[in-house]
């Protein structure tokens, strides 16, 4: 049996064909796999990376306040903490080319706020990078 933190990734056999088909994570009230699901393998529910607490101390960090979301150095330091998060992720995995396109896409984004921020207010600017390592 199985606690509540475990989750179940399973397979069903097909009645016509014998072979494995579609999958399930659910489990059931007593912690056990759905009837008729073969177990392949157990994993325990990740803690997301980024939960609401961490984007709070970095809004309070480098924003106005807790709830200064939508300033471009907030959005900076957020970007930036998920890139570093995707660069560990693909140190490991180097074939993940979703994660790959995701990890472009972020850097294309803060490189935008950067721009903007440069443009409007070099003092910004200098003060968000310099706070956050981007240059060596």
């Amino acid at each position: 049996m199985a606690s509540k933190n475990n989750a179940y990734l399973c397979a069903r056999k097909s009645r016509n064909t014998g072979a494995f088909e579609g999958g399930c994570t659910t489990i059931d009230d007593d912690g056990s796999p759905p009837e008729g699901c073969l177990f392949l393998t157990s994993f325990i529910k990740n803690k997301m990376y980024l939960d609401s607490a961490k984007k709070t101390e970095l809004f309070e960090k480098f924003g106005k306040g807790t709830t200064d979301t939508g300033s471009a150095e907030s959005q900076i330091a957020l970007f930036t903490f998920r890139i570093a998060h995707l660069t560990e992720h693909m140190k490991q995995n180097r074939k993940d080319h979703s994660t790959e396109r995701a990890l472009t896409g972020l850097v294309g984004k803060r490189r935008s706020l950067l721009n903007y921020l440069k443009k409007r207010d070099i003092s910004r600017y200098r003060a968000i990078v310099k706070a956050l390592g981007l240059r060596k």
